[in-house]
């Protein structure tokens, strides 16, 4: 998935670094928190390495993900799987809550997705919540096809890479018909994913390494993936808006705003139970780095690393949307706490 802030180009810089720090190896099977989990590109990368990582995110679709990536694991495929991969696959097209409220056809204004695209879609998620709710499929099963639902369907939005805004015409990419593919099954330790506020989960939670990945500016995921929002949890809010949004302030992050995110921050790093503790952040952040060094050097041992030629996110080429420069540099601060 195009993801803002994804960290998989930087996932070797990331483990080269964090080894070196604090001198763990995967043989020693420690805790590993990703807090800001996202689509758990980070969480599943140590889970492969033999850690028992701890997951959150307080978006809803990004819990699904990472409860798949994190807390399933089975060796080898399952024929049940590829059966009800069959199976969804040749439901016929409904006309559920998507169609009827992001598929031009359906005459909503809006246009994230083709007529067929979209019920094909709420075909598929309709018959996940049934099977679930009459229990003929397990709560593993379940987010495994939901999260392999939102991972698919992404590859056929009508938009420049988030859900922001929708484009005029079908884009050669979501013309193509939709199509239900599994994720992979990451191999190692069962994790824990949590779905709530970090500053919260945070009291709760100890372990030896914590992983923050923040947002880095104003932009709301909440507002960026509103539509996968939707999708996961599907449960017929009420939209606004040419976009279609649903109420999302529940989900608004503190590190989004300038006038909050050095006090949150502070609270995260002052109640974290964990020896070691790693932020990613890059030189356009609100945190400034002279302010993120004063926070985290009141509590331990501070140092940080730079990864140079970062390739920013960026929307889909055919878009053709112009940004302020290819790169920036990736920060990762690290701090060893002292209790």
């Amino acid at each position: 998935m195009n993801y803002i802030g994804s960290k998989y180009s930087l996932l070797d810089f990331l483990q080269t670094t964090i080894d070196q720090v604090c001198g763990l190896n995967p043989a020693d099977n420690y805790t590993f928190a990703d807090l800001f989990a996202g689509t758990g590109v980070v969480g599943a990368a140590y889970k492969a390495r033999g850690c028992t990582v701890i997951a959150n995110d307080i978006q809803y679709y990004a819990y699904v993900l990472n409860k798949h990536y994190l807390e399933n694991s089975w060796p080898n495929s399952r024929p049940q799987d590829e059966q009800l991969l069959a199976e969804l696959n040749s439901l016929p097209p409904q006309p559920g809550f998507i169609y009827q409220n992001y598929c031009a056809g359906s005459g909503c204004g809006r246009n994230y997705f083709t007529d067929q695209n979209g019920q094909k879609c709420d075909a598929i998620r309709t018959r996940l919540e049934e099977l679930k709710k009459s229990g003929a499929i397990s709560s593993a099963t379940y987010f495994y096809f939901l999260a392999s639902l939102l991972n698919s369907i992404d590859k056929y939005a009508n938009t420049a890479s988030v859900y922001g805004a929708f484009l005029k015409h079908i884009k050669k990419a979501a013309q193509r018909e939709f199509k239900l593919e599994l994720l992979p099954v990451i191999p190692g330790p069962a994790g824990q994913v949590y779905n709530e506020d970090i500053n919260r989960l945070i009291q709760r939670l100890h372990g030896e390494v914590l992983y923050l990945d923040p947002p880095y500016n104003t932009r709301q995921y909440c507002s960026n993936y509103h539509v996968l929002e939707t999708i996961a949890r599907y449960d017929n809010p009420t939209l606004v808006g040419k976009t279609g949004l649903r109420d999302s302030a529940a989900q608004k992050s503190l590190f989004c705003s300038k006038k909050t995110v050095l006090d949150a921050f502070e609270a995260l790093i002052a109640q974290a139970q964990f020896q070691y503790i790693f932020l990613s952040y890059n030189n356009e952040g609100l945190m400034s780095l002279p302010d993120i060094k004063r926070i985290m050097s009141k509590y331990g041992a501070y140092s940080v690393y730079t990864q140079t030629e970062y390739k920013r996110f960026q929307a889909d080429r055919e878009e053709n949307r112009r940004i302020a420069a290819k790169s920036t540099t990736e920060y990762l601060h690290c701090l060893q706490k002292e209790f």
